[in-house]
Parts: structure tokens; C-alpha cells; sequence
């Protein structure tokens, strides 16, 4: 394609971020190229009665011409586009959109490149912002709640014969009837409900209160009026239930059987005290720099009102819909008819793609590009917790994206640094269930 192919690019602002390139083309040139085209394809071409390269140009124009047509106009229009675009040094965000025009000039076509470029972004001043730090200690006190909680997680359950109470286990059978006749969900055998747990409607549960292995009952039930089955909102029904088992809950003690448990193999509860010490320092530290880094990031997004494009945000939304059916199909869901939008990650994909474009500018304006060193420090910290520590170093650093991982990680934390050293930061103690996430 030669020069003359175009004779017109301008560049209209429409919006922020949106750009339009009006563009002309001449027909006499898409012409010459049509034919360089259909003649380079002439040597290959098969065609019945003739061989490879023998084929006359007219049957090869009127087999391929609209081919070759097609070719030539878009390779004009990106030559015209992609000019524009390094001459005026404009730092494109995704795919054009090619719309053509009908009021171009005779022996010419017109087409308008549609597109959107990456915001100009100067990182704003964040001496006069507030950060809150939390802090945390971990006492003695802090690892007797976390071993409460590995106690209650290893709860085993064995049958007695005694009425139930809150917190036992039971196993029952229940036909439910509607005007008497059964109804969809209603009907169980060998069900495991837990006395207190919140997992019957309170009418059903109130039922399971004080009963016994074999016990048999009959009851009413009345369905919420916004009960989730429009079938059965507000309506009584009758559920017959038959008792199999009652089982009370067993929790460890904390000895040696119970440290083996928790992989100390001599079942020493001193050592493991120090290792449960330890994991809880390594997390709570993890939580601690979660929350001081959504702080900062928030920061970030408050002084820095940027407006993103589309079509960041748009590939983003995808790339987090496919992650999500990912993870639903490694957990067992089947995907085939359960749908995934792009549409419903658009908030958290805008945030990201924001925080993205943020991070990389102040990186570059305050120098805060990752070394080797802090990568290293990173992918050591993930590897010390698993029994072969070496191995696992090795490798990450023998998969690029796992790697990559460490780094953006690194990256972050070389971020929080920077604006925790020129914020307002001040510190401020934080509850260990409420760090945790344990229920009061």
C-alpha cells in the first residue's frame, strides 16, 4: 500500500478518553492494491482445468476480488489509523471501532476510527490524608482462642441417650404435606441438623428441642410470608418426624493426641504452642497489612478522581468472570447452565483498573520499582510454612507467572510504604476476634 492511499486523518476529542480519527482513503490506490493482491494469489490458486498459477486473472478476480477488496481497505485504514496514532503519540486503551462515512469526497471512502485512550494521570499530594493503623500483639491470650477454635473445628460427635440439647447433633427423617399431599423439598431421610445452628425454619427447629433417638411427631409449620417458594410463602403445612439419632459433640482436649493432630509428631503441646504461636503471628501480621493497604488504596482512589476507559474496564470484568467460573467448576458446580456476567464484576473491575493505572503511574514518579531482593524476601515467606521450603523457592521462581504474582505484590507493599511514609498516619488498636473475623 502506498502514501497516496491516504489523504485525510483528524482527530476529534469527543470525550475525556474518547477519540475519533475521521479518515480518507482513495479508490485508485485500493484499486492498485486489489490488484498486487489478486496477483500474488493468482500463483497459488487451484482451479478445475487449469494448474496451480495457470489460473486466468478473471476467474481468480471474480473467485477472490471481494476478498482481496476487503483486505486492501483495511489495511489502508489501519496504515491511516496506526500514523495518526504514533504521530500524535496518543497511548491507545483496546480496539478501535471502524464506522464509515458517506459524505467522502468522489474517487475517495471515508471511515472514522472510534477509540479510547489511557487518562493523563499526575499523582495527587497525600500529606493532608488520615491513615488509621491498626496494631496487634499476640499474647498468650491470642493463642489460647486460636487453639479454642482448632479444638471446636476437630469436634466429633458420638450417640446418647438423653433429650437433646443446643449444640448436639441429630439425625432425623421428615415428610412434609401440604393440604396433604407431599411437596418439592419437604421430603429427607438420614438429614444431620445441628440444635441451635439456624438451619430449619425456628418453627421446625423449635420441634427438635428436648427430643429423643425414636422419638416420632407430628407438627404445624408456617412458611414466612417472603419465604423464597412462592408456592409455600405464608402457608401451614404438616411435617411428620421421625428421631434417629441424637449425638452430643465431643471436643479434644489439648494433649498429645491433640498436638499430633496439629502435626507435631511427638505430640510435645509446648512445641506445639510455639508453632500455633508462630502460624498466628505470620497471619495476623497478613491482616494487619490487608487492612492498612485498603486504606491506602482507598486514599489513593479519593485523591486521584481519574476516569477510566471502557474497554479496560470491560476486559477486566471479563477476565474476573472467567476467574469466578473457574473456581466454580474446580469446587464441583457444573458452569453449563449456570450463568456468569462480565456486567456483574463492573464496580470491582472499574476499582481495579483504576488502582492499576494509579500504581503504575506513581512507580514511575517516585521510583518505587521492585528489586530483585523484595521479590526474594516475598516468595521466602510464602515457602516457610511448607515442609520442604527450598523446593518450594525453586519453584516459583521456575513458573513466570507465579513469580509475576511476588512481584505485583512486592509492588503494592513498595506502594503502601510510600504513602504511609507521607500520609497522616496514626495507630490504633485493634480487637483480635474482630481482625479474625470470629464470631463474638
Amino acid at each position: 500500500m502506498t502514501d497516496k492511499a491516504t489523504t485525510d486523518a483528524a482527530i476529534d476529542t469527543g470525550s475525556a478518553l474518547e477519540r475519533r480519527i475521521d479518515m480518507t482513503v482513495v479508490l485508485a490506490e485500493i484499486d492498485k492494491d486489489v490488484e498486487q493482491r489478486l496477483k500474488q494469489m493468482s500463483r497459488t490458486v487451484k482451479a478445475a482445468g487449469f494448474r496451480p498459477g495457470k489460473v486466468p486473472m478473471k476467474l481468480v478476480a471474480q473467485q477472490y476480488g471481494s476478498q482481496a477488496r476487503s483486505e486492501a481497505i483495511g489495511a489502508a485504514v489501519e496504515k491511516a489509523y496506526g500514523e495518526k496514532v504514533r504521530e500524535q503519540n496518543l497511548r491507545v486503551a483496546g480496539y478501535p471501532r471502524i464506522e464509515p462515512k458517506s459524505d467522502a469526497s468522489p474517487g475517495q471512502l471515508g471511515f472514522t476510527a472510534v477509540f479510547e485512550v489511557y487518562p493523563d494521570i499526575t499523582p495527587a499530594d497525600v500529606s493532608g490524608q488520615a491513615i488509621q493503623k491498626p496494631t496487634l500483639t499476640v499474647t498468650e491470650a491470642e493463642v489460647d482462642k486460636t487453639l479454642d477454635v482448632l479444638r471446636t473445628q476437630r469436634t466429633t460427635y458420638a450417640g446418647i441417650d438423653r433429650a437433646a440439647l443446643t449444640g448436639d447433633r441429630l439425625v432425623i427423617d421428615f415428610v412434609g404435606r401440604k393440604d396433604g399431599e407431599e411437596f418439592p423439598g419437604g421430603k429427607a431421610s438420614d438429614f444431620t441438623v445441628m440444635l441451635g445452628g439456624g438451619q430449619m425454619l425456628p418453627d421446625f427447629e423449635a420441634q427438635l428441642e428436648g427430643v429423643r433417638a425414636g422419638d416420632k411427631k407430628i407438627f404445624d409449620v408456617t412458611f414466612p410470608a417472603d419465604y423464597q417458594a412462592a408456592e409455600l410463602a405464608g402457608a401451614t403445612v404438616q411435617f411428620d418426624l421421625s428421631v434417629q439419632k441424637v449425638e452430643a459433640p465431643i471436643v479434644p482436649e489439648i494433649d498429645a493426641d491433640f498436638a499430633r493432630q496439629l502435626g507435631v509428631a511427638d505430640g510435645d503441646t509446648d512445641k506445639m504452642r510455639v508453632e500455633v504461636r508462630s502460624n498466628l503471628e505470620r497471619e495476623v501480621k497478613k491482616r494487619l497489612l490487608a487492612k492498612v493497604k485498603e486504606q491506602v488504596m482507598d486514599t489513593l482512589l479519593k485523591v486521584n478522581p481519574i476516569e477510566v476507559p471502557k474497554a479496560l474496564v470491560a476486559m477486566e470484568s471479563e477476565q474476573m468472570a472467567e476467574a469466578a467460573r473457574r473456581d466454580m467448576e474446580s469446587r464441583g458446580m457444573g458452569m453449563k447452565n449456570i450463568p456468569v456476567e462480565p456486567s456483574w464484576f463492573g464496580e470491582q473491575a472499574t476499582r481495579r483498573v483504576k488502582l492499576g493505572l494509579l500504581l503504575a503511574e506513581l512507580v514511575k514518579a517516585r521510583d518505587l520499582h521492585v528489586k530483585p531482593e523484595q521479590v526474594r524476601a516475598i516468595v521466602d515467606e510464602f515457602a516457610e510454612t511448607f515442609e520442604d521450603p527450598k523446593e518450594v523457592v525453586r519453584w516459583y521462581y521456575s513458573q513466570p507467572q507465579r513469580l509475576a504474582e511476588a512481584e505485583a505484590l512486592a509492588l503494592e507493599n513498595n506502594v503502601v510504604d510510600w504513602v504511609l511514609a507521607n500520609a497522616q498516619v496514626s495507630e490504633a488498636p485493634i480487637a483480635f476476634d474482630s481482625l479474625m473475623g470470629n464470631a463474638a
